[in-house]
């Protein structure tokens, strides 16, 4: 009697240990897929090239990316799911937002897109240091110098001065903005969800407002796309979308500690996609610079979950 007691609840916890790892698994090959997906909207973007303005393609990026999300406006309840209280918070984070698109769909076109996918993973670094400022929180030492050695990465990448720029240092410039614009939409994020605003209607009005201001800002710089460019186009507003419902299901299914390193496979995928279509071959510079980069970031991520871990 003794033993069968002891081993039912082994026998009742097993299921959910499998059903636990499931879930994880699952939860990491969305992410993977997720991260490819936006690689192939950063290489429709590249393909589009200098002829359409920056403003176009962020307007027909979420254009057309507003009906792939009306299912899961419909699904989360409908119009009901997009009421909010905080139109001022929905605003800044379409600034925020905004910043941060310019940057990349600049980078892309201008940069191998493995490098503005590198630099997009500054955001880390300038979360940490604008949640001094704005989240009033406490960043120590190992923080502070994962942030320094971050910044180190970017230099070995950029090489300013030298060709590591390749002449392009207002890219570079927009690029490493983008990731500031990320940052601060992050913490907008943040204090949204903590004032109860439901995530369908963040993503929603991110979108329909970031089509309205990039839609303004290209009437005075439009360009009618060919049906070649219309494709691509189209490709980047769906493909987003659809990249987007993979990682926020991923999220959903896993747990944030264990997903959030996976997403770094993007610099695999945009890597392989610059050097076997552009031929866009980093060199060794780049590779260090990258491996720095991401390294910081990844402790940055490790000593959040630590700190969680202590509250």
């Amino acid at each position: 009697m003794i033993e069968t007691g002891r081993t039912a609840p082994m026998d009742e916890a097993q299921p959910d240990q499998q059903a636990r790892m499931r879930a994880r698994r699952r939860g990491i090959i969305l992410l993977l897929i997720a991260s490819a997906t936006f690689a192939l909207s950063a290489a429709f973007a590249k393909a589009i090239g200098t002829r359409i303005p920056v403003a176009e393609v962020i307007l027909f990026r979420n254009a057309f990316a507003i009906p792939a999300l009306l299912p899961v406006v419909l699904a989360s309840g409908g119009l009901a799911a997009l009421a909010t209280r905080n139109p001022m918070s929905h605003a800044a984070r379409t600034l925020f937002g905004m910043m941060g698109m310019i940057g990349a769909f600049y980078g892309y076109v201008h940069l191998p897109i493995a490098t503005v996918t590198a630099l997009g993973f500054t955001m880390p670094l300038f979360l940490t240091i604008l949640s001094v400022p704005l989240l009033n929180e406490r960043v120590g030492w190992r923080r502070g110098a994962a942030v320094l050695v971050g910044f180190l990465g970017v230099v070995l990448m950029v090489r300013p001065g030298g060709e590591g720029m390749r002449g392009e240092g207002l890219a570079v410039t927009l690029c490493l903005l983008g990731a500031v614009g990320w940052a601060l939409a992050m913490i907008t994020i943040r204090r949204m969800g903590e004032a109860g605003e439901s995530s369908v209607a963040i993503v929603f009005w991110f979108t329909v407002g970031s089509a309205v201001l990039a839609g303004i800002a290209s009437i005075p710089v439009w360009v009618w796309p060919t049906a070649v460019e219309w494709a691509l186009l189209a490709g980047i507003g769906l493909v987003s979308a659809l990249a987007q419902v993979l990682m926020t299901t991923a999220y959903r299914t896993g747990e944030t500690t264990l997903l959030a390193p996976f997403e770094y496979s993007g610099i695999v995928w945009t890597t392989a996609l610059g050097a076997f279509v552009w031929a866009e071959l980093p060199d060794g510079w780049d590779f260090v610079g990258i491996a720095v980069l991401v390294g910081a970031g990844l402790y940055i991520w490790h000593r959040e979950v630590v700190l969680g871990v202590r509250r």
